[in-house]
């Protein structure tokens, strides 16, 4: 994949993790995620795990009814973390999805190691690239 595509591919993960977060709240390992995702214009509820812990955070979920995002960072300490969440939530019945951070994973792994990391990567691929990143030609359900 090249770096146009990539580009194409990381607006697209950004644009479903608006989709599916419209209902659900997003777990974050810490503020400077929630950075991240504020450049991205991502209004959404997030909860950092790194301060209330997984079990806590997973709670936290719970109590509100929604469902949760996980995105943590792809490094081994949010792998744990990550784990830890998953554990958390099917224990309390509270559905759950990792795909995006599973996909950002793949996409963006040589690059970047954390959600942080994610508008550096935005930025440089779109630089590279000349351009902002192509709409998607598929209609928003």
């Amino acid at each position: 994949m090249n770096d146009c595509d990539r580009l194409d591919a990381l607006a697209w993960l950004l644009e479903d993790l608006i989709d599916i977060s419209e209902n659900s709240i997003i777990l974050i390992e810490g503020r400077k995620d929630r950075e991240a995702l504020d450049f991205f214009r991502i209004p959404r509820e997030t909860i950092e795990v790194q301060r209330d812990g997984p079990q806590r955070a997973a709670e936290r979920v719970y109590e509100s009814g929604k469902e949760a995002v996980i995105m943590t960072d792809w490094d081994s300490k949010g792998d744990e973390i990550a784990r830890n969440l998953e554990e958390n939530l099917r224990s309390l019945g509270v559905r759950y999805d990792n795909d995006i951070r599973d996909k950002m994973r793949a996409l963006c792994m040589k690059d970047v190691k954390d959600v942080q990391g994610l508008p550096g990567l935005y930025r440089r691929l779109e630089s590279l690239c000349g351009r902002p990143p192509q709409k998607r030609l598929r209609s928003r359900l």
